[in-house]
């Protein structure tokens, strides 16, 4: 029997098994055949990052930013650079704390740019302010295992 890993698509938010044996690189969602990893991140509203946190197999880290914040910009070129280089290890989404006020609450945001990174939909380590490339990795590598 071959292992899966449950991937939601950032596309259609439809959640796909994906065998382990198999390159995830090039999977495929199976409802709209979108690629599972784009090497960026995913923008989430807050429905459809409640359906990746809770469907999402791989960690999940998470940037609650808004347009207008400095160290928000200064963010997002570190965050995209982990997409590109850390995916398929961990999905990486962004939630406009603006458009999904919501969220932030949820989760307690206070300053933006915030930082979480979730496993089996629970939050396993979180930051506030801007991070560096190492951090978000370290977290990737200590979710992942």
């Amino acid at each position: 029997m071959v292992d899966k890993s449950r991937v939601v698509c950032p596309a259609c938010d439809s959640v796909n098994a994906v065998p382990t044996d198999r390159p995830a690189e090039a999977a495929k969602c199976g409802r709209c055949h979108a690629k599972l990893f784009q090497g960026e991140p995913v923008e989430l509203n807050s429905v459809r990052l409640q359906k990746h946190l809770a469907n999402s197999d791989l960690p999940v880290i998470v940037d609650f930013w808004a347009p207008w914040c400095g160290p928000c910009r200064a963010m997002a070129p570190i965050f995209e650079r982990a997409a590109h280089d850390l995916e398929p290890k961990a999905r990486f989404v962004k939630v406009n704390v603006d458009e999904s006020p919501d969220a932030a609450r949820k989760y307690g945001v206070q300053g933006i740019p915030a930082l979480f990174a979730f496993r089996g939909g629970q939050i396993g380590a979180r930051q506030a302010g801007v991070a560096d490339f190492k951090t978000l990795k370290s977290w990737v590598d200590g979710l992942a295992a």
